[in-house]
């Protein structure tokens, strides 16, 4: 070989070497900009219906920490849950199904694989994973986290020591603890599931909260609903309407008189502000460690709460304030312009694994019925979406206990199915918000009935 042919060779060894250095200073330059996965941290009260905050117009309870989440995020007004009680609303939540399609009728594991559900599929795609504080579908299936914490019923657990903690304070040691110990190598989800404002059905005082929150509310009047009466509660279908009814017996125990009311709502009222600055510490930390620009964080609740409406306490039935509960999601892709918008269309429960799968980039499973809310506050574009759905709530126990009760919900009317007793309400919302009047036998209603019933039994037939 003469000398330029070899000079020559020698130029394109030295530039082919050059290229693919390049392209190795490129790929890892790309790695290094590719987008982390994104965290998750789920918020998860009890018993909150929808203003139970500052920021949805309740002018009493104290949620600063909530109200800034809202500013910083979207608050959803419309949010509801598909059936309106602890446990089958928390299998709603962790597999994106209706009860109907999961299985969970009452307290027991629902049917649905556990690889199809948000906390599963995270964890098969790398995440870290931990749930803190109350289940109530079985037991925890421990085996299936990588932190798991379950407790809930009291309000003060005994710990090892003998001392005593409170349920909030120990959601926040151990969401600290899941925080501070996790490996910093993996995108992370933690559910934190508090028991408040769960009430502790065997004590006679109910709601216990810490001794530190004792001086708030204290000089405040709680404000009764305009359906709190006895009036309303005999207005109540017979079967519900009566003194064996459960909702009627928690009445008992919490509001039958305006000295119990006020006692009893103020407690309740120090056990949400509680939550919400347990929220506010477990945000902080998340800003401590650098995270807050990279995690999902929502706050929601497993059910609404009757405040004395319609005579009752506690949830089960499709009224208002049993179904309607709070969401704020605060997701570090909304752009400055969509923070602090209120949304209202119907979000449900069941959009919520949908919505965090999504954010991880992860498929749901075609056994999940919700929808992923990020096209409400992602798209510049309004998305096709729901504007009704259907409720439903198995018996438990007995009809005299608490019967089942089925819905068609819309914003501007609402139809409910009481299967044991084949009966048919129909409330006029837009001139009836309370659900006081039934309009199911007025003749002047008899076609929006029928229209109503029907499309009932097609979305019942679709919740399977």
């Amino acid at each position: 070989m003469n000398k330029l042919n070899f000079a020559y060779l020698a130029l394109l060894i030295l530039t082919a070497q050059q290229m693919l250095d390049s392209s190795q200073a490129f790929a890892a330059s790309d790695d290094q900009t590719a987008p982390t996965p994104m965290n998750i941290l789920l918020l998860y009260a009890d018993d909150w219906r929808h203003n139970t905050l500052g920021v949805a117009g309740n002018s009493v309870v104290k949620t600063p920490t909530l109200d800034q989440l809202a500013t910083e995020g979207v608050r959803f007004t419309h949010n509801c849950v598909t059936t309106s009680i602890c446990g089958i609303s928390r299998a709603s939540l962790f597999t994106g199904q209706w009860m109907s399609r999961h299985g969970n009728r009452s307290f027991k594991p629902w049917q649905t694989a556990w690889s199809e559900t948000f906390p599963g599929l995270l964890r098969e795609n790398g995440y870290y994973v931990g749930h803190v504080g109350k289940w109530h579908n079985g037991k925890l299936p421990a085996e299936n986290f990588d932190f798991s914490r379950s407790y809930y019923g009291k309000h003060w657990l005994k710990q090892a020591d003998g001392s005593k903690v409170h349920v909030t304070q120990k959601n926040e040691n151990d969401a600290m603890d899941f925080l501070r110990t996790r490996p910093t190598d993996k995108p992370f989800c933690l559910t934190v599931a508090f028991f408040a404002t769960h009430a502790e059905d065997s004590n006679p005082l109910q709601f216990l909260p810490q001794p530190e929150s004792m001086e708030l509310y204290e000089n405040v009047s709680i404000p009764v609903a305009v359906n709190a009466t006895q009036e309303s509660f005999e207005r109540l279908p017979e079967f519900v309407g009566n003194e064996k009814n459960e909702g009627r017996n928690r009445w008992h125990w919490r509001f039958d008189t305006p000295e119990k009311y006020q006692s009893m709502m103020k407690n309740y009222y120090r056990l949400a502000t509680e939550v919400d600055t347990t929220c506010g510490r477990i945000l902080a930390e998340l800003k401590e460690q650098g995270l807050a620009d990279n995690t999902l964080v929502i706050f929601t609740t497993d059910n609404g709460y009757y405040h004395a409406e319609h005579g009752l306490a506690d949830k089960w039935y499709p009224h208002q304030e049993s179904i309607r509960v709070p969401l704020i999601v605060n997701d570090p892709r909304m752009t400055k312009s969509t923070r602090g918008q209120t949304k209202d269309e119907f979000t449900l429960n069941v959009d919520l694994a949908p919505t965090i799968l999504a954010a991880a980039g992860i498929d749901a499973p075609e056994t999940m019925q919700g929808s992923d809310l990020g096209s409400l506050y992602l798209s510049e574009e309004k998305p096709e979406w729901r504007d009704e759905f259907f409720y439903e709530h198995p018996m438990l126990k007995s009809t005299d206990f608490i019967p089942a009760s089925e819905a068609l919900v819309r914003k501007d009317w609402k139809y409910f199915y009481w299967p044991e007793f084949d009966r048919e309400q129909l409330f006029d919302l837009k001139n009836d918000p309370i659900e006081e009047n039934d309009l199911a036998a007025n003749p002047m209603h008899k076609d929006k009935l029928i229209e109503m019933r029907k499309r009932f039994a097609q979305l019942k037939a679709s919740a399977h």
